[in-house]
């Protein structure tokens, strides 16, 4: 094995992956005394095949055991002593996906060597392992986060993609128990937890925020589980906040899909416009004798979407729309559609490769939903959408552009034949699927947005952006799609920008960064806010404020 110090040539290998991988890996973990090195290969995007030998406390090591056939492939692993937390994506000896299991690493693994003693891989494949269930999900209960301490196993869980927090312990033997239920009513926001010592201690730096809170860092302790959280917490900082949100509120409400399933949506808007609509229906009441309430007035609206990879889009702190948008008048919206983690491996696997579907109905019916509320109309409504959320904010347009006024789409993948092809395209097969096979033409090409544009249709204006270093999602689908659209001549709003640095995050730094929000968000002013005071207002001020006006125009002159 090769040692620091000593020439690369002089390297023995020790470990070998397959052509065809999408990783290959080794790394230590350690808990408490107890520290495994690991060797990793991913065949796919969502699978790996795993080796693991005990290090000793005085340097020397075991021998390599195997996790093959042990353990699902498509799990993932987490160290907490001598034992494995286990955490399914797909149905394992009567556990459903999302379920967290224990085992101890004796009665898993396997020994490579052959030696005597060493069990072969037909007597393991996980039969003889104490499997210990630590959570086991819902139907609207999702384990989000696993913190690890000295004695406990401190999970975060969405509760219909609210925040709720349960404590495990684990006693000096090794068994598990549940500790007292945290009494909490699951909340709109957001909470990191991680260990301040998982070797030596229970205490734990808490992080919390919301939609219109900024980040708040507490120190505290689960010694006595989620109960002694807030008795033993002490805040030591938060960041100022960037925008005013005396004057916002947020809810959460649900669409039905076209299979009937319940997509969850969270609404961030001003309260102002609420007070008008009261005042106004106060007046009218004193002249009509009606007491009863309008509702908020519609307001320019953008729709926020991901779906894949299992990301969950929870509540983060909105300071930059927050500034640039929501203080301005506008409301913002995110849609938890499936292909997404917000309420576990299922919700995401419901939308995967040929049902990929089912995530753009989830979000063509969040739109619908906001329109039959009353927070918007269509000429009033968004969709933005960045890399896979480009692919979703792509196919809106090709699919649904009598549902929106405008959209916005950044460094997307947009050509499904050819993704594949491109930079790391290849290895998000498992999510979308495998355009040289039968794939293309069975499902793929349905959600292709280059392939499925309509010369005879008019789309609704749109603002393409991308970076000519992205180094994941290659700026050709960008640009494929605008010069289709260019040709065919059905787009009258069309806007391409191309920065020429930022990688897949699209802005180099914190300038670019504001100056791509700004562009979206002039964008948007100039598209679904036309006309609507509160815009103009706020335009009017910045022009006082800076002794100018100003306009976007079409990047490619």
């Amino acid at each position: 094995e090769w040692r620091r110090g000593t020439p690369l040539s002089a390297a023995v290998e020790v470990f070998r992956g397959e052509r065809t991988d999408v990783s290959v890996r080794g790394y230590l973990s350690r808990h408490g005394s107890h520290v495994y090195e690991w060797r990793v290969r991913s065949p796919s995007f969502y699978s790996s095949k795993r080796q693991l030998r005990r290090v000793h406390e005085d340097g020397t090591v075991g021998g390599w055991l195997s996790l093959d056939d042990a353990v699902p492939d498509d799990c993932t692993l987490r160290q907490f002593r001598d034992q494995l937390l286990i955490r399914l994506r797909s149905e394992w000896r009567g556990f459903a996906p999302g379920t967290l299991l224990a085992a101890r690493v004796d009665e898993l693994a396997w020994d490579l060597s052959g030696e005597p003693g060493g069990r072969e891989p037909a007597a393991v494949g996980g039969r003889q392992a104490t499997l210990t269930p630590l959570f086991e999900p819902s139907e609207r209960v999702a384990l989000r986060g696993l913190t690890l301490t000295r004695t406990k196993a401190v999970c975060t869980l969405l509760d219909d993609v609210r925040t709720r927090v349960l404590s495990l312990s684990c006693s000096d033997d090794g068994a598990w128990a549940c500790d007292e239920a945290d009494g909490r009513e699951p909340v709109i926001g957001g909470l990191s937890i991680s260990a301040v010592d998982a070797d030596e201690g229970d205490e734990v730096w808490l992080t919390s925020w919301s939609h219109l809170q900024p980040h708040a860092l507490t120190i505290s302790s689960v010694a006595e589980g989620v109960k002694g959280l807030d008795a033993s917490a002490r805040r030591l900082r938060a960041l100022p906040a960037q925008f005013d949100a005396s004057k916002l509120e947020v809810f959460q409400e649900f669409a039905t899909s076209r299979d009937g399933t319940r997509i969850p949506f969270f609404v961030v808007r001003p309260t102002a416009a609420a007070a008008a609509a009261n005042a106004a229906a106060a007046a009218s009441a004193t002249q009509t004798g009606s007491s009863a309430a309008r509702p908020p007035p519609p307001v320019p609206t953008l729709l926020y979407g991901y779906g894949g990879f299992e990301i969950s889009l929870t509540p983060n702190y909105m300071s930059t729309v927050g500034a640039a948008w929501l203080e301005r008048g506008g409301c913002f919206v995110e849609a938890n559609i499936r292909g997404g983690g917000e309420f576990g491996p299922a919700w995401h696997q419901s939308a995967l490769r040929e049902k990929r579907g089912r995530a753009y109905e989830d979000f063509e019916a969040v739109a619908a939903r906001l329109v039959e509320l009353g927070v918007t109309t269509r000429e009033q409504l968004a969709c933005r959408g960045g890399s896979n959320g480009g692919l979703l904010v792509g196919n809106m347009l090709v699919r649904s552009p009598e549902q929106w006024g405008a959209v916005v789409c950044a460094v997307p993948l947009l050509d499904m034949r050819r993704y594949n092809k491109l930079l790391a395209g290849a290895s998000w097969m498992a999510e979308y699927g495998d355009p040289d096979t039968s794939d293309w033409a069975d499902f793929l090409s349905a959600y292709s947005p280059y392939h499925n544009i309509d010369p005879s249709q008019q789309y609704p204006p749109m603002l393409m952006t991308t970076s000519t270093r992205d180094d994941r999602v290659h700026p050709y689908h960008a640009r494929a799609m605008v010069a289709r659209l260019e040709e065919a001549g059905c787009c009258d709003g069309l806007l391409y920008y191309e920065n020429i640095e930022g990688g897949h995050g699209g802005a180099a730094d914190p300038k670019q960064q504001a100056f791509m929000i700004c562009l979206y968000v002039q964008f948007l002013m100039q598209t679904i806010g036309a006309g609507y005071r509160s815009f103009a207002d706020a335009r009017l001020a910045d022009a006082a404020g800076r002794g100018g006006g100003g306009a976007t125009a079409p990047a490619g002159g």
